[in-house]
């Protein structure tokens, strides 16, 4: 099958390096990146994608057997490297897609030479010694909501997620995204993401890495960041002025400073 078409995959900007490769959240597509991209693509090559299921990809491709384990999303990333022969990449994931990356560069170390972590979480429930930020019982009846009533369940999460009640537009985006995804396919990538527990992985990265969190945040309170921050030795933590979990839009200016400083600290 051919991985540009399967997950929809675009490239901007100019050659030279490194290679910035953005992977949205749950629920999302590669447009949660496009007040991201024109600050990117000026000195950075810039690779979009869609998981399979979710966005522009090809729907056909999906499969509940590979995509009920968080490792079936960090294959699709590694076949994206090396479709394009991707060296020592950047990779900018957003949400569930910050543990897919820590996954998909021990499977290809060679193709991810740093990770950008934007409000990141390994755990969303709540553990002993660890806040995730969720009960079980709080998960077990989100799933349930979303399960039994996808379309209503994105019309009052989508809103709470993104924050920012003020700017309700930012809230009616994240549901139109929400309610574009395939129920059955949110269905198993919503239990792949909230069932996670991806917290001994974070000892396998050894590469430079940023720690991008909201100063308020529902999905991923500042403990996670704090928790992810200290697990990785070779991390940098900042804390963003901005609200919600989808700092990319609500605080576009702030994200993209914090990105491209990181960037720069590379060459």
């Amino acid at each position: 099958m051919d991985i540009r078409s399967r997950n929809n995959v675009t490239v901007s900007g100019p050659p030279g390096g490194p290679v910035v490769v953005l992977a949205h959240g749950f629920g999302c597509d590669q447009n949660m990146w496009r007040l991201a991209v024109p600050a990117l693509e000026k000195r950075h090559r810039v690779v979009l994608f869609d998981y399979v299921g979710s966005g522009g990809s090809d729907l056909s491709a999906f499969s509940q057997e590979r995509y009920s384990s968080l490792e079936g999303y960090a294959l699709d990333v590694v076949e994206v490297c090396e479709e394009l022969d991707l060296r020592g990449a950047v990779f900018v994931g957003h949400s569930v897609s910050a543990m897919v990356g820590v996954l998909a560069a021990r499977r290809a170390p060679e193709r991810i030479g740093a990770l950008v972590m934007v409000a990141p979480s390994p755990r969303y429930i709540d553990d002993d010694g660890y806040r995730g930020g969720f009960a079980a019982q709080d998960i077990d009846e989100l799933l349930e909501s979303l399960e039994s009533n996808y379309l209503g369940w994105s019309a009052a999460m989508a809103p709470a997620i993104m924050g920012n009640p003020d700017r309700p537009e930012l809230g009616q985006e994240l549901t139109n995204s929400f309610c574009a995804t395939d129920p059955d396919i949110a269905r198993v990538f919503a239990r792949t993401t909230f069932l996670s527990d991806t917290r001994q992985d974070l000892k396998s990265v050894s590469v430079p890495t940023l720690v991008l969190e909201c100063s308020q945040d529902l999905i991923a309170p500042r403990e996670v960041g704090a928790y992810v921050h200290a697990a990785i030795p070779t991390s940098r933590l900042v804390t963003l002025d901005a609200t919600g979990h989808c700092p990319q839009l609500s605080a576009p200016e702030a994200t993209n400073e914090a990105i491209l400083e990181f960037l720069a600290d590379l060459r």
